[in-house]
């Protein structure tokens, strides 16, 4: 049975570590912490969420986007363990978007990511899975990514007049696209 797990805070020295590989997919206990993340992310109304988010330094993190209270315009798509993951190509063209975490609450960035992905990870079945990814998946993909090797999105930002609240992102994006 899942359970709702404490997320990490920026300041947090475990959100600056770089993540383990997992060796054994079929672990109990990883396959408890991918349940523990999937209900965790769709409680705080997120699209994704780390291990390392939650102090588990592990290369592992949960792709869940669908519409919600912080992403009204996002895509639906079953939450999707992503173990081990690895982007293998990308594209040249680089966008800038709106970016928010669950472990920096308050705060909304304007981040650049390559809009195209092409990954490998490892399901929870232990099955090697190829995709190409884009957009706003793609930039979930990417977010993710980057907590396994202790970076958050504020370190991403070329300028901090990329930042805003989430109150100003809610009333001047959100409301008024």
């Amino acid at each position: 049975m899942s359970e709702l797990v404490p997320i990490i805070q920026l300041g947090n020295p475990q959100l600056r570590h770089k993540s383990a590989f997992v060796d054994n997919i079929h672990d109990e206990e990883i396959q408890r912490l991918i349940e523990d993340l999937i209900a965790t992310v769709a409680q705080a109304h997120g699209v994704g969420i780390a291990a390392p988010q939650v102090a588990a330094q592990k290369r592992l993190f949960i792709v869940a986007s669908r519409p919600n209270a912080r992403y009204p315009h996002a895509p639906e798509m079953a939450p999707t363990a992503m173990i081990n993951p690895r982007i293998v190509a990308h594209s040249t063209e680089v966008v800038k978007g709106w970016e928010g975490c669950l472990s920096v609450p308050g705060i909304r960035g304007l981040v650049p990511r390559y809009q195209a992905i092409a990954i490998e990870y490892t399901d929870r079945n232990g099955k090697l899975q190829k995709q190409e990814l884009t957009d706003f998946v793609a930039r979930i993909f990417q977010h993710e990514y980057d907590h396994l090797d202790g970076i958050v999105f504020v370190d991403r930002l070329e300028s901090t007049l990329d930042m805003i609240t989430e109150q100003e992102y809610q009333q001047r994006i959100v409301n008024n696209p």
